[in-house]
């Protein structure tokens, strides 16, 4: 699914704004009709952003269900006789959509955009109303799961298993864009070297009767580099200048649909970096060098916003990780917004791209920090077929969404998921597969928790990458990093001798309260979580198997409120107002040394 954009035959506009919003935890508004006039009881609410931390009600924090969102916007008669589609970068975690009295699309998943051409619905020339409907529930057969629990007094509580604020709405700007009848509607581009040229391999898919592809390639200062004719082609440059960790150099393809008397059709400018990336051995590549990840993982998450995207918090983010040395981030735990990875690219930023399969183990999140009883998480009661299908489009709108993105080298599908029972293996196979099938050029991995040994996990062998959350001397063992390095050690030892695969540690890290200090380290001061990161840099020091370091956290996050968070979680080296805490210095000194 291409972006929109302004071009010679292209325009977009922009719905971000206020809306408005009525909440609807009966559901009644389906059956009632809201879509066919003005909201009711509405009220103004900011798009993008979550709708939960807006107002200061806890029955909006705590919403489960249906939340009604409309605006009404202006058609340029220009646009008559253009193909209009209306396009929502994100709805968490389900929507369905009208506009003016016709409903036009349904969309399962928060993370990923969907759209609608809606040329026959819209009215150029006049005002139109767009209502969507958004629902926040999660299920057994929903990315990520949950159960809703029913209350006798009538109340309704999600319950879900992964740690961090269950976060809703329309997160993600929303466009009105236009196209030709006759367009481009989809890009794919591999490329590979030639020793020091860049080979650039190209598809390029449209509708309608279209005579002639054109397809040329420009550098950074736009001067034109190499030409094809056709659907698919290759693209040869000459001393090629890479894209690389630290050098975001970008070319851009310009694909143009011409009929048979050379008219323009359609056009359509797709950035590309020129790179190559493998797991080989212990080893990942980029470039055929050597890569050791350094960095973080993040949240879509701030104060007031919630997990609504914002472009200068984004910048501010990125300067951090930069100030701290980072050359990476894992999209922990589901894709980021779309201009996130547009300045990964541009900032030669390495990303780990995660679906939003998070909470797919119920003896850590329905175990042992609940009952103490041991559960299921596989079967035809839990996370079943159903569940599977879900998750098999979750990894398809992803890649499709993400594959030209040079900044994106790995793709993970899981987030701790339970590895050990039997029936995981069933349920992942078919998911590496399709992962593999969509796209061949960059390995694939899952995100591996404690509870899963080397000599347990059932489904690493599907996999290229070894991904490990280990949080020894905080869940286990804390107070007591001097057995940590030691268990720790032991471990990543294990792994790589039973499996040849590169590890990259995607979390590791202790909740630290900002300004607790303490001449002996203990829990939860910052001095704590210094000492305990250094423990893990020792470690990986002395494991050549090790790759890849990233902590968790970049900064505090919301979480649900439980005897296991003082207002969220807070294992991040900067505060949720991004204020350092010492770690953030201790990491500086270590990722910038040689700088």
């Amino acid at each position: 699914m291409l972006r929109p954009q302004d071009g010679p035959t292209r325009e977009r506009r922009s719905l971000s704004g206020l809306w408005r919003l009525r909440l609807d935890p009966e559901g009644a508004g389906r059956t009632e009709g809201w879509w066919r006039s003005p909201l009711a009881a509405a009220v103004d609410i900011p798009v993008p952003a979550s709708y939960n931390d807006i107002f200061p009600d806890v029955t909006v924090r705590d919403h489960v269900g249906d939340a009604w969102y409309q605006t009404s916007t202006w058609v340029p008669a220009r646009w008559a006789g253009e193909r209009i589609v209306l396009r929502f970068d994100a709805a968490t975690h389900r929507a369905t959509v009208w506009v003016n009295d016709t409903e036009v699309v349904s969309h399962e998943g928060g993370y990923t955009p969907f759209e609608a051409d809606v040329t026959a619905h819209l009215l150029p020339g006049a005002e139109n109303r767009i209502t969507a409907v958004v629902n926040n529930e999660l299920t057994w057969e929903s990315i990520p799961p949950g159960r809703i629990e029913e209350h006798a007094d009538g109340r309704r509580k999600q319950r879900y298993f992964h740690d961090f604020f269950n976060y809703a709405g329309l997160h993600r700007p929303v466009w009105l864009y236009t196209t030709p009848s006759t367009h481009i509607n989809d890009i794919t581009v591999t490329t590979t070297f030639d020793g020091t040229t860049g080979v650039v391999t190209y598809q390029v898919d449209s509708t309608g009767k279209t005579d002639t592809v054109l397809v040329s390639l420009h550098d950074a200062s736009g001067t034109e580099v190499a030409t094809a004719t056709g659907t698919t082609g290759v693209l040869r440059v000459p001393d090629v200048h890479p894209w690389a960790p630290g050098d975001g150099y970008l070319y851009e393809l310009r694909a143009t649909l011409r009929d048979s008397t050379g008219r323009l059709l359609d056009d359509y400018r797709q950035t590309v970096g020129v790179r190559t990336v493998e797991a080989r051995g212990q080893q990942f590549l980029i470039n055929g060098t050597p890569f050791y990840f350094k960095g973080f993982g993040k949240h879509e998450d701030a104060a007031v916003r919630g997990r609504g995207h914002d472009d200068a918090l984004m910048v501010h983010d990125f300067a951090l990780m930069e100030w701290t040395g980072a050359n990476s981030f894992r999209t922990s735990h589901y894709p980021y917004a779309e201009e996130v990875l547009d300045y990964a690219d541009r900032h030669g930023v390495v990303v780990i791209d995660e679906t939003a399969a998070v909470g797919q183990n119920l003896n850590i999140a329905g175990g042992v920090f609940a009952s103490g009883k041991q559960m299921s998480t596989f079967s035809p009661d839990t996370i079943g077929q159903a569940a599977q299908r879900t998750h098999l489009q979750a990894i398809r709108e992803l890649v499709a969404r993400d594959k030209n993105h040079p900044s994106v080298v790995l793709w993970s599908i899981a987030n701790e998921p339970d590895n050990v029972q039997p029936e995981a293996r069933d349920y992942f196979t078919p998911l590496a597969a399709e992962a593999r099938r969509l796209d061949s050029t960059r390995p694939i991995a899952y995100v591996n928790a404690l509870m899963g040994s080397p000599d347990q996990c059932a489904v690493t062998d599907l996999f290229d990458v070894v991904l490990l959350n280990r949080y020894y001397g905080w869940y286990f063992g804390p107070d007591d990093l001097a057995t940590a390095e030691t268990e720790l050690e032991a471990e990543l030892r294990q792994w790589a001798e039973r499996h040849d695969k590169p590890i990259v540690i995607t979390e590791y890290g202790a909740d630290t309260y900002p300004g607790l200090r303490s001449t002996v380290p203990s829990p939860w001061t910052e001095e704590y979580q210094t000492e305990l990161l250094d423990v893990y840099h020792r470690v990986f020091d002395r494991v050549d198997a090790v790759v890849g370091e990233q902590v968790w956290h970049f900064a505090d996050f919301a979480t649900a409120p439980g005897v296991f968070r003082v207002d969220g979680n807070k294992k991040g080296v900067f505060t949720r107002e991004r204020r350092p805490k010492s770690a953030a210095f201790s990491l500086r000194t270590r990722w910038r040394k040689g700088d």
